[in-house]
């Protein structure tokens, strides 16, 4: 009889294995070279993770530890050294500029729990227990958290895609997904819209909020809207910058974007600027107005912390 060759299993059930190989091999170059970066956006990021669970699927058929080991000792040593290769392969990326995500370690898991928990449920002439068939059960789930995951991601961009000529929309109530900065939902100072979004500005040297999931076309519109409310007697200067994808990936230089100074006086603010300006912004080229990737409100060496108010954000 043939080493490995199992009665009963066919042919194609033993070249899995090999094919699985195969397909890793291919696959595993791409957890250091290729796919999204910095300037990239939440949805390709989001569908790109989902290769690890596909990677370490293949890569436990691949090797079959089932061979050597069963039962609680399979899933313990699987676990392990899914752990110690996701561990070392994050601790890779971070040598290549990529940023280090434990999430990616649950991925892996994933991937292989998969390929052990189902594997006896698909036996042929077995009958699964129901401990296999419940641990196949939990691995699926953990599948559709993740699926799931992207599904709302994928759901959120196509909001945001189609949400113009509002820039972002106030009705949410939470801004995390968008926003960097920590800018807070508030009931007051909002125009037209549900909620505003207060600004803690603190007195480090740059003090703001940056919006970094936003509607990314803005040809066919004509001018920047920005309202903000100053609930202090003091004026406040604040810098707006905007940059295209491009940016993102130069060197970040100053005159590489738009930026422009804003006066808050006391009360309802509302800057209007024309988008041609922002096109026109860089110093050796013009801003490419269908790839805007951020925008930013910051002040600069504040003497004290201060409050203000983003009330409304959108393209005329």
């Amino acid at each position: 009889m043939i080493p490995g060759f199992i009665p009963g299993i066919p042919t194609i059930g033993r070249q899995l294995p090999l094919l699985a190989g195969a397909a890793s091999l291919l696959i595993a170059p791409f957890l250091f070279v290729g796919g999204p970066d910095w300037a990239s956006g939440p949805l390709l990021k989001s569908v790109w993770n989902l290769g690890h669970i596909l990677l370490f699927a293949l890569l436990t058929l691949a090797v079959r530890p089932w061979q050597w080991l069963g039962g609680w000792r399979l899933w313990l040593v699987v676990t392990t050294v899914l752990l110690a290769v996701g561990t070392g392969i994050e601790l890779i990326q971070g040598e290549y500029n990529r940023d280090l995500d434990g999430r990616d370690l649950l991925r892996n898991l994933i991937g292989g729990w998969l390929i052990i928990a189902w594997r006896p449920v698909f036996l042929p002439g077995t009958r699964a227990s129901a401990r296999q068939c419940l641990l196949a059960a939990t691995a699926t789930l953990l599948l559709c958290f993740e699926l799931v995951g992207t599904g709302i991601v994928a759901a959120r961009q196509w909001q945001i895609h189609h949400q113009l000529p509002q820039l972002y929309d106030f009705s949410h109530q939470n801004p995390e997904p968008f926003w960097s900065g920590n800018p807070a939902v508030s009931g007051s100072h909002s125009v037209n819209h549900p909620h505003s979004l207060k600004l803690s500005l603190g007195t480090e040297t740059y003090s703001g909020i940056s919006l970094d999931n936003l509607p990314s076309d803005w040809r066919g519109f004509e001018r920047l809207v920005v309202t903000m409310f100053n609930p202090s007697t003091e004026p406040l200067a604040l810098t707006l910058r905007i940059n295209d994808v491009a940016h993102d990936r130069s060197e970040h230089a100053y005159n590489d974007r738009y930026n422009t100074r804003l006066i808050l006086e006391p009360g309802f603010n509302t800057f209007t600027r024309n988008l041609a300006d922002i096109e026109n912004a860089p110093a050796d080229r013009t801003m490419d107005m269908s790839q805007i990737r951020r925008m930013g409100l910051f002040a600069v060496r504040l003497p004290e912390p201060r409050t203000v108010y983003l009330s409304d954000l959108r393209l005329d």
